[in-house]
């Protein structure tokens, strides 16, 4: 078994940050650019994780092509996490099951984890999210983000989520993307653009992750006030 990093998630669930505290010559894997702080005795080295060809899968998959691999030399310290999107942080400990999580949602892992990308084809695409889903296997510990707060779903049989609200869900669960019933043609439009009327319907006995807010919400919201050019 892995040995655990200690940390502690604060500010949770509407601005969370992580703080890791990290052992002497213990490393942790984290999203590039996510880092907020840390001692002085914690360096810092960039790498594509697992190669060249994983690099550029999470490249295409809208997440950064590098990971930064921090590891506390000579003395212990506390490095501070903070994802780009405000909301919750949620941690895992994998073991037996592989977790997915959206493709922006990846946040920390112990250097033991696998990051890879699964492709979703069409289920992806009528979803109005992006094409990849992260796979997460090993063991050890992950940590993973949302916008707005994360609310923990056990699943056993059948369960329906829009689908952008889905943070996370582990491998246990088989998935299909759907149109809500009784939607119009307008409203056909509408989901396979923007996301609307699309659920995923997971079935099986599994833990599920959602989010209790949707940033397309947020920005149709915000789209009437974006500056214009004049035309004079």
């Amino acid at each position: 078994m892995s040995q655990r990093i200690s940390y502690k998630i604060e500010h949770s669930p509407s601005y969370a940050s992580l703080v890791i505290n990290l052992k002497t010559n213990e490393t942790v894997l984290v999203e590039s650019g996510a880092m907020a702080a840390m001692d002085t005795c914690i360096k810092m080295k960039s790498r594509a994780k697992g190669g060249l060809m994983k690099g550029l899968g999470r490249m295409v998959s809208g997440e950064s092509f590098f990971i930064s691999e921090f590891t506390a030399e000579g003395k212990s310290g506390e490095l501070y996490v903070s994802p780009g999107v405000p909301g919750d942080i949620c941690h895992y400990y994998l073991q037996e099951n592989a977790l997915m999580i959206q493709s922006s949602g990846f946040v920390a892992a112990s250097p033991t984890v696998e990051i890879d990308t699964k492709f979703q084809g069409f289920k992806g695409f009528f979803s109005g999210e992006s094409l990849f889903l992260i796979r997460a296997t090993g063991v050890g510990d992950i940590w993973f983000s949302s916008y707005g707060a994360i609310v923990e779903i056990p699943v056993a049989g059948d369960y329906v989520v829009d689908t952008s609200y889905i943070v996370a869900f582990e491998d246990t669960l088989n998935y299909n993307v759907e149109m809500l019933g009784g939607l119009s043609f307008r409203g056909l439009r509408t989901g396979i653009l923007g996301g609307e009327g699309l659920v995923c319907r997971f079935n099986g006995e599994g833990r599920l992750w959602v989010q209790s807010r949707e940033l397309y919400s947020l920005i149709n919201f915000l789209n009437p006030f974006r500056p214009t050019k004049s035309n004079n």
